[in-house]
């Protein structure tokens, strides 16, 4: 890695993993080749290529380079650039891989943000490597591969001129000459001049507007390879080409309105296909929209010294800031909040419907909408540091993969287009041969080239993939691979750490029980007021208490903690006690009762060595866990509860949210959780885990399905399969909800594509197809799939 010290090429680096924007693919047999080509290069270990995002991810180990495989893809007829902010280490919690290094391990750090921060380091150094690179080199092209697209916001590469904006001239062209074509083939065909005006209006169809596919056909025979292109180009130019000898020869059997009609057909199936895809994009897209374009910073005159507001662009905001944020304003990037206090919405970025109370001292995440007050908030981290930056770079890493099933396709996608083109050389002999005439054979031939392209098939799986990820993301549920869709179908159980998974994680005083005359007011109030000089979380809640209750807590004296049993302080002349039973010479029989008849834990509070009260904690369940759970159920889950908790404690939660007592696993040491989810897998269960700490790392790693809550540690966001960014047990529920219908979906898109070429090539081959209607059907095929997958943009919208 470079310190920035030196121009760096990328020639020097050698990365573990890089993406890569591809242009010039078709169809499945132009990503199949070209992750074929790529796998073969020395020191490439994968290489998955996505025809959907026209992206590839290489992964790949010293001494190949960038340069090295950019090259490869452009000798193999396509182009590449890197997409700016890769090209360097992989980083699992950017991409869903493992194996990074350099993170922050095992820190345990609050907030969905957590997910970015071992990303810091590592992105600092590419972009001053990417810097220099530059500068070395202005032209950029060929030394940074690619121009920048924001890398400092994480954003992707989808600024690129869309296809159906290439094809549109193309296609009206076509649409205005096709017409007349067709009104003289087959309204005035005894019309004199009518196969020589058909020729004329034909020819730029055939030649101009159908240019993409002989293009392609071209560069794809020069590496001597055929894709669907190639199918498309050949049918075209034999049946102009026929046509044309026909003419000149005086013949009749003209077929220049095929030629124009299918060139007309395949156009408007690729521009829908491409308006489709761009559609597929706008959850992706709406991410890159998020963020606030510009922001109030306060600066301090040089002059005056006198602070004041400067309006400055979001991309010059750097670490430190302090910016304002007004009513109806989005927050600029990650955060922590200065002065002020209002409601802030975070819907698009987490999925979490509920606007957040936030004052001094609370985070903010960048992309949030701030709703009431105005609020100043310092800058914690910017550009590709960000939670939303991190959530475009995850989403973007799983759109790029495969799922098993889209294997299989392209398998076939590889080898169908050379067996297609001996397939029409055997039906135009085999025609001929069965006494047909040349213009017949042709038909025929040109009909089973057409209708045989695979294009349904190699779109399948990644458009699905692409809106169904997209769509997740904005629900606040990352879903690291494709892998993880099928993993999601088999399972069965699903095991929920507690603390921070179903309790939020927080201390609340739950009940007090006291001795005597003395009243509940007077025991938290002494209790609350020694426990104002301890941090522990017990005696922060106890203090929370009296501050809900409205309690005025007197001035104490003499603190003194004793660590794991309590602590005591003077109020006035009377030395207080809280803290466990072994600290008093008496504690009232009733008292250690209530205290282990109740769920949670317990301190008790006195004086001169006597028990006066007994005050119990308690983690909070989370309001909406109940109900997640009951969904979880309908979705056919049988829920566990695992924590290192007490068994009563345990058995409390589980009551409260409907878990069977016979599914809890209580009083689990951390090591044990890995060993709980092998049991359960070793007795035939397929196992989801549900969890948010370090301690749940190797668990969310060993179970067939791991999930995160956006709460957590970086470790366990790294070890799990799918990210919950809302801290909300019911984003569990979406995310395999919309895993299996994401599923779903690339079977049914599946089904269609291999049924519709099962079933077109025969009726092709036996002449029971015209080439016209064979150009409509495989442009409405691919149409039809992406059309489908579109479904999963309003998956959540009207009901699960």
């Amino acid at each position: 890695m470079s310190t920035g010290q030196a121009p760096v090429t990328t020639g020097e680096r050698t990365p573990d993993e890089v993406r890569l924007a591809i242009t010039g693919m078709t169809c499945a047999s132009c990503s199949a080749r070209i992750e074929r080509k790529l796998s073969k290069v020395a020191g490439v270990e994968s290489a998955t290529v996505n025809l959907a995002t026209e992206k590839a991810l290489v992964s790949f180990t010293a001494p190949v380079t960038v340069d090295q495989i950019l090259a490869e893809v452009k000798k193999t007829g396509y182009g590449a650039t890197v997409i700016d902010g890769s090209g360097g280490p992989s980083s699992s919690g950017a991409s869903g891989g493992s194996g990074s290094s350099g993170g922050s391990g095992s820190s345990a750090k609050p907030g969905a943000g957590a997910l970015l921060e071992k990303l810091r380091a590592q992105e600092l150094e590419r972009r001053k490597e990417r810097t220099a690179a530059r500068g070395a080199h202005p032209s950029g092209a060929d030394h940074d591969h690619g121009q920048d697209h924001g890398a400092g916001h994480g954003e992707s590469h989808l600024d690129h001129t869309p296809a159906q904006n290439v094809l549109k001239p193309r296609l009206v062209t076509a649409v205005a000459l096709t017409i007349p074509v067709l009104l003289l083939a087959m309204v005035l065909p005894e019309f004199g001049a009518s196969p020589w005006l058909q020729f004329v209006l034909a020819t730029p169809v055939v030649f101009w507007c159908a240019w993409p596919f002989h293009r392609a056909a071209a560069v794809n025979a020069r590496h001597l390879a055929s894709t669907m292109d190639t199918l498309v180009s050949l049918g075209v130019l034999a049946a102009w080409g026929y046509s044309v000898v026909e003419l000149f020869q005086g013949g009749m059997h003209l077929y220049f309105e095929v030629a124009a009609v299918v060139t007309t057909f395949l156009l408007t199936g690729r521009f829908l296909e491409a308006r489709a895809k761009d559609s597929g994009r706008d959850a992706l897209r709406s991410l890159l929209d998020l963020g606030a374009k510009d922001v109030s910073v306060l600066r301090i005159d040089p002059q005056t010294r006198v602070t004041g507001e400067v309006r400055i662009p979001v991309d010059e905001l750097v670490v430190g800031d302090h910016f304002i944020v007004r009513p109806g304003e989005k927050v600029a990037t990650d955060g922590v909040v200065l002065e002020g206090s209002s409601a802030v919405d975070a819907s698009l970025v987490t999925g979490e419907s509920t606007p957040v109370d936030v004052s001094a001292g609370d985070e903010v995440t960048g992309g949030s909408v701030n709703s009431t007050g105005r609020i100043v908030v310092e800058a914690r981290r910017v550009g590709a540091d960000t939670m939303l930056a991190g959530i475009q770079r995850l989403v973007e890493s799983a759109q790029t993969g495969k799922a098993d099933v889209q294997r299989l396709a392209d398998r076939v996608s590889a080898v169908f287009v050379p067996a297609v083109l001996v397939l029409a050389v055997v039906t135009f002999v085999g025609w001929l041969a069965t006494g047909h005439d040349v213009g017949t054979a042709l038909a025929v031939a040109v009909t089973v080239l057409i209708i045989a392209c695979p294009c349904a098939l190699g779109l399948a799986t990644p458009t699905a993939l692409l809106v169904g990820t997209g769509r997740g993301a904005q629900l606040g549920t990352l879903i690291k691979g494709p892998q993880v869709l099928e993993d999601t179908r088999r399972v069965d159980t699903v095991v929920l750490d507690k603390t921070g998974t179903i309790t939020t994680g927080e201390l609340r005083l739950r009940s007090i029980m006291v001795r005597g005359k003395l009243s509940k007011k007077a025991a938290l109030t002494a209790a609350a007021a020694v426990e104002q000089g301890s941090e522990h979380p017990i005696a922060r809640a106890v203090v929370e208490g009296a501050r809900l209750a409205r309690l005025e807590l007197p001035r104490i004296h003499d603190f003194e903690a004793n660590p794991g049993e309590g602590a005591t302080a003077r109020i006035k002349d009377t030395e207080v006690t809280v803290g466990k039973a072994v600290l008093f010479e008496s504690v009232d029989p009733e008292l250690l009762e209530h205290a282990r008849d109740n769920a949670g834990t317990t301190v008790f509070v006195g004086w001169d060595g006597v028990a006066q009260a007994a005050l119990t904690v308690e983690d909070t369940v989370r309001d909406s866990s109940k109900a997640a759970i009951e969904r979880l159920r309908a979705l056919g889950l049988t829920p566990y509860l695992l924590t290192g908790d007490s068994l009563s404690n345990a058995r409390s939660v589980a009551e409260q949210v409907g878990i069977d007592e016979a599914n809890v696993r209580a009083e689990v040491m951390p090591a044990q959780k890995h060993e709980v989810v092998t049991q359960l897998q070793q007795s035939g269960r397929v196992v989801a885990m549900v969890g948010d700490g370090v301690n749940d790392a190797a668990a969310l790693a060993q179970a067939d399905l791991g999930l995160a809550m956006g709460s957590g540690t970086d470790v366990a966001m790294d070890s799990a399969d799918i990210v919950l960014v809302r801290s909300d047990l019911d984003a569990v529920g979406d995310a395999i909800g919309l895993s299996r219908e994401t599923l779903r979906i690339i079977k049914q898109n599946l089904a269609w594509a291999f049924g519709y070429n099962t079933a077109a090539i025969p009726l092709a081959a036996f002449g029971l197809l015209n080439p016209m209607i064979a150009g409509a059907t495989m442009a409405l095929s691919s149409v039809l799939v992406v059309s489908n997958s579109l479904r999963l943009k309003r998956w959540g919208r009207s009901g699960r």
